[in-house]
């Protein structure tokens, strides 16, 4: 990944870079994987998460090897610039952090499942920062879909925040925002499904090693 430069506080819409009102580059049409398309509209019945994770090239193989998952696909989401760059967004200078779309069938995974996937496979009281990645576009992020969405990320980090200060974690930095008006960008195609074409590449995402207990009921029935 591109470090970028460590940056540690979020641009004002004033600061940011100013974007461009179409996307710079193309999007490939299909997941490597999954082999669905990455971009909607998507078939009806399935609903999407947003989330945020540190280096999205680990966190959206974490979410395609969710089963009920109907594709993914990473973006820039939460910040102030349009149709931003990779090279914008390593900047510090765009808001957005690091992203990945979820497109899942509730019918076969649960959001509250796609949750614990989420808070498990990264460390969420970190700030701007993830590892070894520091910077604001690593900060950790849900943006939800609905106001149900809303509320059980909501109770995901207040249950997972008990367990973590059991654990002797500190407290979780994650934000918790409605999608809209915050745009997901889709990122340029050779990070889409990039552990995928690079399996040996760089993966900077780990969890805190403390299970989360949202959505482990239902895992289990």
């Amino acid at each position: 990944m591109l470090f970028g430069h460590h940056k540690k506080s979020l641009p004002t819409p004033e600061e940011a870079l100013p974007g461009r009102p179409e996307r710079p580059y193309t999007v490939p049409a299909r997941h490597t994987v999954l082999d669905n398309p990455l971009l909607g509209p998507y078939p009806e019945g399935l609903e999407t998460a947003d989330f945020g994770l540190g280096c999205f090239w680990g966190a959206e193989r974490k979410f395609w090897q969710t089963p009920g998952v109907w594709t993914t696909l990473v973006g820039y989401q939460g910040g102030h610039t349009e149709n931003p760059t990779y090279e914008e967004v390593c900047s510090g200078l765009t808001g957005h952090t690091e992203a990945v779309r979820v497109v899942f069938d509730p019918a076969k995974v649960s959001y509250e499942e796609l949750l614990k996937v989420f808070w498990e496979a990264h460390d969420p009281t970190q700030g701007f920062r993830q590892g070894n990645d520091v910077g604001t576009q690593y900060r950790s992020a849900v943006y939800t879909h609905s106001p149900a969405q809303q509320a059980a990320a909501e109770a995901s980090r207040e249950a997972y925040q008990s367990v973590l200060t059991a654990s002797g974690h500190g407290t979780i930095t994650t934000e918790i925002l409605p999608a809209a008006p915050r745009p997901f960008y889709p990122a340029e195609g050779y990070h889409q499904q990039y552990l995928d074409k690079n399996p040996g590449g760089y993966c900077g995402i780990g969890g805190t090693g403390v299970a989360c207990p949202v959505g482990v009921a239902k895992a289990e029935g």
